[in-house]
């Protein structure tokens, strides 16, 4: 099913002509904002230079310290009494990233994508949703409640948290399409099990997860234990929030909406541009948003771009699911690891349930890493006679996918902390 079918099925060459066309649109835009106007002369770009859609790679690149820079509206290009709606990040980190959304933005770009997003993932009018996201100044919650009031679906605005409560509603309601993190619906369905619930009265048929990083493992853990196909989902508040692109039924890439963001895959070190299938960092380029859009933006997200036409029609480039991102990416010994590299290897072996933790430490100035993982209740019943064969079958495992050994703790089924939003699951102590 498709939502547009006109843009989404479009020619790739006429597509290009519709982004140039954006493209020097939005550039002009953002040549009247003072941010981008000192970035464009101190990178010698003109907005005349854009000739041809390759032309791209000429526009310097935008940072998330250059929204923290320019705090609250400055990379606003529309006045703040067009601005309709503002989102913003928790500022752990420093200073919130603060967005802004025109009326515009949020009903023909924001809805809109997330409408192909439902409907690629087979959801209808006839679908009753429930958005375990959060609602407020996060974007997650609103994006997944406009796409769903877009396509005409009943929306439950239930938000995070509150698992009893979420499991009753997705009962009394006849939920049939989750919308949350990976990990809290295997947490959300933990608690199903554990409670003895009649699995006849869940009415689930599919899932749209987001973000978070989880591999295909994860996604197979899922679609097992919950019996519902599920779906990823990738966008960041920089660039609309969620719905910047999304998997359909061929569950083969995530598709980008390139009619409003234009992808790159970038080497991080040297900035250059990769050709289709190298793996990089995802830069992205609004090209339809009125109140903050952004130019090359860098998103640390590490993923590969597929141009080839996907079996489902859509002539949209896909991304890879999301690896990890080059800034949490974690260098122990002078190698790279992510967190996702460790749970799809937990998520190969039945014995174990998809909780972990992963610690890493400095102890006489040399790296070290451990991993507790928790056993299923069957394992853990017979742990004394399992537990040596397993350990050293998870141990090998995982040296030859991360290529550095880790200290393993099997732990007891329901130990280790549980989220009921992102997943947190790497503890540096290096940084302490």
């Amino acid at each position: 099913m498709y939502w547009n079918k006109k843009m989404e099925t479009m020619p790739v060459k006429e597509r290009e002509k519709l982004q140039l066309k954006r493209l020097k649109w939005v550039v002009a835009r953002c040549a009247k904002n003072p941010f981008y106007k000192k970035r464009f002369k101190e990178a010698g770009f003109a907005p005349a230079q854009l000739k041809k859609i390759s032309d791209l790679s000429k526009i310097p690149f935008t940072y998330k310290t250059d929204l923290r820079d320019t705090y609250p509206f400055g990379m606003f290009t529309e006045p703040l009494q067009k601005i309709t709606e503002v989102h913003a990040s928790s500022g752990t980190t420093g200073k919130p990233i603060v967005v802004g959304y025109t009326k515009n933005d949020i009903e023909n770009v924001w809805a809109e994508v997330m409408a192909r997003a439902y409907t690629a993932a087979g959801a209808t009018s006839k679908d009753v949703i429930q958005n375990a996201y959060g609602y407020g100044l996060f974007t997650g919650g609103l994006g997944f409640h406009y796409g769903a009031l877009k396509i005409g679906a009943t929306v439950i605005p239930v938000a995070t948290g509150n698992t009893e409560r979420q499991i009753m509603l997705m009962q009394d309601f006849g939920t049939t399409v989750l919308c949350c993190t990976p990990s809290y619906s295997l947490y959300l369905y933990s608690v199903i099990e554990s409670s003895k619930t009649d699995m006849s009265k869940i009415k689930l048929k599919c899932g749209l997860f987001g973000a978070e990083p989880w591999s295909n493992n994860m996604r197979k853990e899922i679609e097992s234990r919950m019996h519902i196909k599920a779906y990823d989902m990738y966008g960041l508040s920089e660039v609309i929030g969620p719905g910047v692109a999304a998997e359909c039924e061929k569950q083969n890439g995530l598709h980008v909406y390139d009619d409003h963001f234009i992808p790159e895959i970038i080497d991080s070190k040297t900035g250059e541009v990769l050709g289709p299938e190298e793996e990089g960092e995802l830069v992205f380029t609004t090209i339809t948003k009125e109140g903050f859009p952004v130019l090359r933006y860098r998103t640390k997200d590490i993923s590969k771009l597929y141009v080839d036409k996907c079996a489902c029609g859509r002539t949209h480039p896909r991304i890879e699911r999301i690896s990890g991102r080059a800034d949490d990416m974690l260098i122990i010994r002078g190698i790279n690891v992510f967190p996702s590299q460790i749970e799809s290897v937990v998520l190969e072996m039945p014995e174990l349930e998809p909780f972990y933790q992963i610690t890493v430490d400095r102890v006489n100035n040399l790296d070290t890493l451990a991993v507790e993982i928790e056993l299923g209740q069957k394992a853990f019943e017979k742990k004394a006679e399992l537990e040596p064969a397993l350990k050293k079958r998870l141990s090998d495992r995982l040296e030859s996918v991360l290529q550095i050994k880790a200290d393993l703790t099997l732990a007891a089924p329901g130990t280790l902390p549980r989220s009921e939003g992102k997943a947190k699951r790497v503890i540096d102590k290096r940084k302490m």
